[in-house]
């Protein structure tokens, strides 16, 4: 075709003559159709411009958006720029508009570039679009504008509005009239979950519908909980829908002591309160004793239990019992009732003029079936640690007296036998012999 310039003119002509012709028929399906064989006639002219210096880009938009298309030429002769649409009708030539659609508009015209927007882009917008450059021979390139269509609505089907703890819940999800087909998750909470199935189905125009569904167990934590349906899909961002669970649980029941505050003793009062919640809230509360009957002393005030005056003919298990329509659990509490604690008096001494009050140390005796509780007076310890010190001086001092006497005697004799002799032999001779010494100096008298 470059050896022939009038090649070129000829084909154009061609192409313009049909396309007069079949629009004054007024057969629209039959001018595609020719187009299309039209595009295989340009496909060898396509094919020697691989070199060329005509460049387009490919366009996505979402329906109802503006689409830009660009016609570019790298290096500039001042050739002659045309855009032609999918049904070769020229939208633009140079920067004249022969299609009267007000819808697309000049962007920018330059030597080297023709640049159109496109509004209110609708899916018959879709398609390739052509951009040519009179040179010899003509180069073209095409330009393929893609509609996406987000999902017109979203629904959540259920069985039903009110669950039972323990059913099976079902539910669908409905993406209708989207392209491409959407992309449906499903979220408890923040927790994603897993849908059994999603089936796709092909509508007209090329559209889709989407159903997915979920099935799960209801839970007494899940009543209130959103169930969100989130669509993902290239040409909407955040479209999703929820349904509130509303799930009815039998009661949940705990039994806790008001006061008093530690051990339960004998004498003393004690209440039990009975907390039931569940949905509905219980209809009423029971309180019995477990194998016998309440105590004839024993007061019910609304859910909770009043013990006047405690006493171990109390000792047992007490339970409460809440229901509602769903139906009914209970609590237990176990009594034991100790002993009142007791406390001995302090001890009375005469060697102090201060009287010490001690609190007094209970060991509870852990034996089962005897809970007397064991009192140990940290005075009478004292008293007793006293007496037998005291005890002890006293033996002491008993000893030290009957060794010293002993001591003095022994010394006595000894000076005895000293005072009659000349020398210490003497002396010692003396003191053995002493006693016949005294025995010789006895006087009897009569």
């Amino acid at each position: 075709m470059a050896s022939h310039p009038g090649a070129a003119l000829r084909f154009l002509l061609l192409v313009t003559g049909l396309h007069a012709g079949l629009l004054q028929q007024g057969r629209s399906s039959s001018l595609q159709s020719s187009y299309e064989n039209i595009d295989l006639l340009y496909e060898p002219l396509q094919m020697s411009g691989e070199h060329q210096n005509l460049v387009t880009e490919d366009v996505t938009v979402v329906e109802g958006e503006v689409a830009i298309i660009s016609c570019r030429v790298k290096n500039s002769d001042d050739s002659v720029i045309q855009l032609l649409n999918p049904n070769r009708q020229t939208i633009y030539f140079r920067d004249v508009r022969p299609l009267k659609d007000s819808r697309f508009q000049l962007v920018n015209f330059s030597s080297n570039e023709l640049r159109v927007s496109l509004s209110n882009v609708t899916l018959e917008d879709e398609g390739r679009y052509l951009c040519q450059v009179y040179t010899d021979p003509p180069q073209e390139a095409f330009t393929t504008i893609t509609v996406l269509v987000p999902p017109h609505n979203l629904v959540i089907d259920v069985q039903k509005d009110t669950y039972v703890e323990g059913e099976e819940v079902e539910m669908n999800c409905t993406a209708l009239a989207s392209k491409p087909a959407a992309a449906i998750r499903w979220f408890k909470g923040n927790k994603e979950l897993t849908a059994v199935k999603t089936d796709v189905e092909p509508m007209e125009e090329r559209m889709f519908r989407v159903r997915s569904q979920l099935v799960l167990t209801a839970k007494r934590e899940d009543d209130g909980i959103p169930i969100v349906c989130l669509v993902d899909h290239p040409a909407v961002k955040d479209l999703q829908t929820q349904q509130y669970l509303e799930v009815q649980y039998k009661p949940l029941v705990s039994v806790s002591v008001k006061y008093p505050q530690g051990l339960t003793r004998e004498g003393e009062t004690l209440e039990l309160v009975c907390s039931a919640t569940g949905k509905p809230s219980p209809e009423r509360v029971l309180w019995q004793r477990v194998d016998d009957d309440l105590p004839e002393h024993v007061l019910i005030l609304g859910d909770n239990l009043l013990f006047g005056n405690l006493n171990k003919t109390d000792n047992g298990t007490y339970r409460c019992e809440a229901s509602n329509s769903v139906g009914s659990a209970s609590a237990d509490y176990t009594l034991f009732v100790y002993d009142h604690p007791t406390t001995l008096p302090p001890p009375t001494t005469t060697t102090t003029t201060t009287t010490t009050t001690t609190t007094p140390f209970i060991i509870p005796d852990t034996r089962a079936g005897d809970e007397t509780p064991l009192v140990v007076d940290h005075a009478v310890i004292g008293g007793v640690v006293a007496v037998v010190v005291f005890a002890m001086l006293c033996l002491l001092i008993i000893l030290g007296r009957y060794f010293a006497r002993h001591k003095g005697t022994y010394f006595t004799h000894e000076a005895k036998g000293a005072d009659d002799a000349a020398d210490a032999d003497t002396a010692i001779i003396n003191a053995e012999g002493g006693q016949n010494s005294c025995e010789e100096k006895k006087e009897y008298f009569i």
